[in-house]
């Protein structure tokens, strides 16, 4: 069986559960990527305005300010999967809707903001949900690796998306693009209703009142200097980036650079290089990751710099590429970050606020885009966005934490050290997982000492259970 033969090389693809995830981000990703050129070239087609793109893409992210603590706390109260199968329905009905619009009719823009609005509205409910369940899907030692592969599939889709939404848009019109985009996320829904992953204990009683459980997670988000300082520079990082790339990258493709397909390739080099990434995540990780999470934002300035200069297509391209493996590489240490050092039921919640405060900006991004670029000209504004993401970037290594941060600190909610390795007793487990006894074993915390009697685990993997 292929998936036996693989599993004796990454044993976390032995488990049934994590498999049904990667499809599911693959064919999610996969949206993303058409979405990415359809929503922009739709935009543009209709009215001809970087301002009305700055309005549209504002309102696909602006739900981020409500659902995504909304979506944290029914993440973490119910089956993220179920949580995940709402928000792709909305995507669905925004992305197909929109598309379905152009090809239609011509598409006013109140239509068009409201039904990325919608798109946004699921997208806000899908990261904290996303964050919560990997962790419950497979056992804390093999994070590193299913983080890896996993965000592999996603960028794969994403690539293979993107180059496909350039000449689609391209050949026959961004309406198209945008049903596809549609069509991937409904493809995702069947996969996640086969997940099975373990819930987390609930606590005896009738749950908490929402504002009860957002003070919880509030007050654990706070309580780590490493997450709300990283989490203050991305949001600069973020507005600006997504202003000068988000909104002005399609403007600079179509006038310098050679329309739909040049965007296209862009995107698609940044997939091949989130691809990259990922491969050099299941052999590497950094041993201070919060100087490597701050340092990739002050990175993220180049794409807009290279943009603003304009640098030939195939510069561009290179840059994307080469930004993409690094981003890659930090979200990786970012995702394993998060599910090792923050409690299992505490952690949709905590990577809502994380989705909130990185995202709350990238509105007001896209709005003083348009605008200023018509004032200022849209390589000044690229300049002027660079210059910020770099400057806040120098002031996050200022807390003491950040810059001393190490890989093997304790691992909360878990007990267990954020990069474990591999042993062959988890390998022989993790087979066993593609019939489920191996992977139910390694998720049920009361069966690990058995398992290291049984020379399954070895007593390091173990850990004492302390949270830092």
């Amino acid at each position: 069986m292929p998936w036996r033969a693989l599993a004796r090389r990454f044993p976390v693809l032995a488990i049934g559960d994590f498999r049904f995830l990667l499809g599911d981000r693959l064919l999610a990703m996969s949206s993303v990527g058409f979405s990415l050129v359809g929503v922009s070239f739709a935009v543009l087609n209709a009215t001809g305005s970087p301002a009305d793109l700055s309005y549209v893409l504002a309102a696909q992210i602006a739900p981020t300010l409500v659902f995504a603590l909304v979506g944290g706390v029914l993440a973490d109260r119910f089956s993220p999967q179920a949580v995940l199968v709402a928000a792709n329905l909305a995507i669905v009905a925004g992305e197909g809707g929109f598309g379905i619009l152009v090809l239609t009719t011509h598409p006013p823009l109140w239509a068009m903001i409201a039904l990325e609005a919608l798109t946004g509205t699921g997208t806000a409910m899908f990261y904290p949900a996303s964050q919560a369940l990997l962790p419950r899907v497979v056992p804390a030692t093999l994070l590193q690796e299913a983080s890896s592969i996993s965000r592999m599939g996603m960028n794969a889709g994403q690539m293979a998306g993107a180059a496909a939404g350039g000449l689609v848009v391209a050949a026959v019109g961004p309406g198209w693009a945008l049903v596809l985009s549609g069509a991937c996320v409904a493809g995702t829904v069947p996969l996640l209703t086969r997940i099975t992953a373990r819930a987390d204990s609930a606590v005896p009683g009738p749950p908490p009142g929402m504002l009860r459980e957002l003070r919880e997670g509030w007050t654990e988000f706070r309580s780590h200097t490493w997450l709300w300082a990283t989490v203050i520079q991305y949001c600069l990082v973020m507005m600006a980036w997504n202003g000068a790339f988000n909104v002005l990258g399609p403007v600079v493709a179509r006038q310098r650079l050679g329309g739909p397909a040049a965007w296209g390739a862009i995107t698609a080099c940044e997939g091949v290089g989130l691809l990259l990434g990922g491969v050099v995540s299941l052999r590497w990780a950094p041993r201070r990751p919060m100087l490597l999470v701050v340092g990739a934002g002050g990175a993220m300035a180049i794409s807009p710099l290279a943009l603003g200069l304009a640098l030939r297509l195939p510069v561009v391209c290179v840059v994307a590429l080469s930004l993409g493996a690094l981003m890659e590489v930090m979200m990786v240490q970012w995702t394993v970050a998060l599910a090792t050092r923050i409690a299992p039921g505490m952690l949709a919640r905590v990577a809502s606020y994380d989705a909130l405060g990185s995202m709350a900006a990238m509105p007001l991004g896209a709005l003083i885009a348009g605008p200023l670029a018509a004032s200022i000209g849209v390589s000044s504004t690229q300049f002027a966005a660079a210059a910020l993401m770099v400057g806040v970037s120098a002031l996050t290594l200022i807390p003491r934490d950040i810059r001393l941060d190490r890989i093997d600190q304790a691992a909360p909610g878990t007990g267990l050290a954020g990069s474990a390795p591999v042993s062959e007793g988890q390998r022989a487990a993790a087979e066993d997982g593609a019939n489920g006894e191996g992977a139910a074993r390694l998720d049920d915390g009361r069966d690990r000492q058995d398992m290291v009697d049984e020379q399954l685990l070895v007593p390091s993997e173990v850990g004492d259970g302390c949270l830092h």
